[in-house]
C-alpha cells in the first residue's frame, strides 16, 4: 500500500519538481543528464524509467523486451505455444524444449555430449530431456517477467531474436548441470526443489546491471 502510494506520488508530483530543479542546476534535460552519467545497461534502464514515467508513451515504441515477445509470438504459435489451452501450451512448450536441445547439440557439440553423459550418472542422474523441458520454461518465464532486460541489454546490439533465447538456454543447461552435480541431492525426487534454487540464483545474477549470462568454453 505504502509502496502503492508512494509511486503515486513520486510518478505525478515529486518527481516533476526534481526534474525541474536538476534542470536549472545543470542546465541539460534527464535524458541528458543520464548519457553523461551511465553507461551500458544502467543506462538503458534509467533511460527506460524516465520514458515510462513520462507523460508521452514513448517507451511503448522502444521498449526492447516488447519488441523480442512479438517478434518470438508468431513463430512460438507456429510451433504449438501460446494459447488459451493449458494442454496447447505445455505442448508447445515440450517442443520448444526439444528444439533448444537440438540448438544445444549443434552449437555446442562436445559440451551436449558431456551432459548427456552425466546425466546418466548412477546416483546422480536425471532425464536431460525434461531438464530441458524444465529449463526452457525458466527461460521463458524470465523473458516474460523482464528479468531478461540487463542481460539481453549488454549482450545484444539491437533487437533480440530467437537465437538470444536459444543461447541463453544453453547457458542454463550448461550452469544448471554444473549446479546440479555440486549439490548432490539425495535423489531424483528432489529435482523441483533444487530447480528453484537454481532459478533464484539466475534471478540474482540478473539484478546486476552488468550482466551478460553466455555460455563460454
Amino acid at each position: 500500500m505504502f509502496i502503492s502510494l508512494w509511486e503515486f506520488f513520486y510518478g505525478h508530483f515529486f518527481r516533476f519538481w526534481m526534474k525541474w530543479l536538476l534542470r536549472q542546476m545543470t542546465g541539460k534535460c534527464e535524458l541528458q543528464r543520464i548519457f553523461d552519467t551511465y553507461v551500458g545497461a544502467q543506462r538503458t534502464h534509467r533511460i527506460e524509467n524516465s520514458l515510462t514515467y513520462s507523460k508521452n508513451k514513448l517507451w511503448n515504441l522502444l521498449m526492447p523486451t516488447k519488441k523480442l515477445n512479438a517478434r518470438i509470438s508468431k513463430q512460438w504459435a507456429e510451433i504449438g505455444f501460446q494459447g488459451d489451452d493449458p494442454k496447447t501450451d505445455f505442448r508447445g512448450m515440450g517442443i520448444l524444449g526439444l528444439i533448444n536441445l537440438v540448438y544445444f547439440s549443434e552449437n555446442y557439440t562436445s559440451e551436449a555430449h558431456q551432459i548427456l553423459s552425466r546425466s546418466n550418472h548412477p546416483k546422480l542422474g536425471y532425464s536431460y530431456a525434461i531438464v530441458g523441458i524444465n529449463l526452457t520454461e525458466m527461460a521463458y518465464s524470465l523473458l516474460k517477467s523482464e528479468a531478461l532486460k540487463f542481460h539481453l541489454y549488454n549482450l545484444v546490439p539491437g533487437i533480440p531474436t530467437m537465437e538470444h533465447f536459444h543461447q541463453f538456454y544453453c547457458y542454463l543447461v550448461y550452469e544448471f548441470d554444473k549446479f546440479w552435480f555440486e549439490e548432490e541431492p539425495e535423489s531424483i525426487m528432489y529435482f523441483n526443489l533444487y530447480r528453484e534454487k537454481f532459478h533464484e540464483k539466475i534471478k540474482g545474477l540478473l539484478l546486476d546491471c552488468n550482466v551478460a549470462l553466455t555460455l563460454k568454453v
